[in-house]
């Protein structure tokens, strides 16, 4: 019998987004349904009950909330092709530490930029700086976080690079020039059919995001 898999998400989500990359890489076929944020259906409610929020994988009816937490769950699960965390444990720790980091930092150091005043916008700015050239040092001269393999890490990151443009729009600054790395990592990446399928356009991105300031009464 084959696997139900249900993905509830939004469109410009880099956290969904990361569920749809890792899905892609191992070739898995899914039902996708789109959710407004707005107006949050019956069955994200009833899926994810504690924290009401996308994304939520369903498999075979079973729900799965956090976007790392499902892509480790997809690549425990689907173990037969394209593996996402290394199988030496201190290299997975140290995956899972760095997908944290992001976690933690990236997406609260992004709504600084996009969402706040411009006081705040250029502390934002000099927080995400920082953070993009720490993450750059640790990608070092290699071509993904992983090694010579796209994998758990480059996941975890790579969804927000359609956010950059937004990021230098509202923020007045070059990643390019701050992080080229780090830019080139993402090109890289984007080579792939798994992530560039997975990834929304930088400028949907942007008119999304000014959309959202108006609604917000920031713009």
């Amino acid at each position: 019998m084959a696997d139900e898999i249900v993905l509830l998400s939004t469109w410009p989500s880099m956290f969904g987004n990361r569920v749809r990359v890792a899905l892609a890489e191992k070739g898995l076929k899914y039902e996708y349904k789109e959710e407004d944020l707005w107006n949050k259906s019956p069955l994200l409610l009833m899926m994810n009950p504690v924290h009401k929020k996308i994304p939520v994988l369903i498999h075979n009816g079973k729900p799965i909330s956090e976007s790392m937490i499902i892509v480790e769950y997809i690549d425990e699960v689907w173990n037969h092709k394209s593996p996402l965390l290394p199988t030496d444990p201190y290299q997975r720790a140290q995956a899972r530490f760095w997908a944290d980091y992001v976690d933690k930092k990236l997406y609260d150091i992004g709504k600084k930029i996009i969402w706040s005043t411009k006081g705040e916008q250029e502390t934002g700015k000099k927080e995400l700086i920082e953070c993009l050239k720490l993450l750059e040092g640790e990608l070092g001269d290699n071509p993904y976080f992983g090694g010579e393999n796209f994998g758990f890490v480059d996941v975890s990151l790579v969804t927000f690079s359609c956010w950059f443009h937004t990021y230098e729009s509202y923020g007045n600054f070059s990643i390019d020039t701050e992080c080229p790395k780090l830019v080139a990592w993402t090109k890289r990446c984007l080579e792939k059919e798994s992530v560039s399928s997975s990834l929304a356009d930088p400028h949907k991105i942007h008119d999304f995001a000014s959309g959202v300031r108006k609604r917000l009464g920031i713009e």
